[in-house]
């Protein structure tokens, strides 16, 4: 009995090895796959004309990629982050823009400088007759950039921000 009772056991313990080494592998593949640096997209070579064009997704509440590959950034309008940050209501400013963007299409308008240091496109971003940099703003979920662009467009961005801080909305509510 003896016996049996310690090759039972011998067997039991010789499989908790193999199960540490599954458990330990499959960690640093978790760990590996957090860390690794996310796919990056080929850059857009061409030119973008003032049109509409279809969106392929969103990266954050502020920048966007089109079907072709090009990277739009919003003028006039900065979100929080959550790229490499996640910065209160961050995650909110990115489904706004989602939702905003919903039917997939939306048209540029360039206002000043056409690229920025990243090269994304910077562009007035807009659905029907809603422009998204404004409608961030009013929301709370943006604050103005002063970056050159119109001087007219830049007025009416900083009303609405007013709005919304005079409101409390969201990034105003502290």
């Amino acid at each position: 009995m003896t016996r049996r009772r310690r090759s039972t056991a011998l067997r039991h313990f010789s499989r908790r090895p193999q199960n540490t080494l599954i458990v330990v592998v499959l960690l640093l593949i978790v760990a590996v796959m957090r860390w690794w640096p996310p796919e990056v997209e080929p850059e857009f070579q061409g030119e973008l004309q003032e049109r509409v064009y279809r969106v392929q997704r969103v990266i954050d509440g502020d920048t966007l990629v089109l079907v072709n590959g090009a990277r739009i950034r919003l003028i006039g309008a900065d979100t929080p982050e959550t790229y490499r940050a996640n910065e209160p209501y961050g995650p909110e400013a990115t489904e706004f823009t989602r939702q905003f963007v919903s039917g997939g299409e939306v048209r540029l308008q360039f206002d000043g400088r056409r690229k920025d240091k990243y090269q994304r496109f910077l562009a007035h971003v807009w659905v029907n007759d809603e422009m998204l940099a404004e409608e961030l703003i009013r929301a709370g979920l943006a604050e103005v950039t002063d970056y050159p662009y119109s001087a007219a467009v830049k007025q009416r961005l900083k009303t609405r921000q007013q709005e919304a801080k005079a409101a409390g909305r969201r990034i105003w509510s502290h």
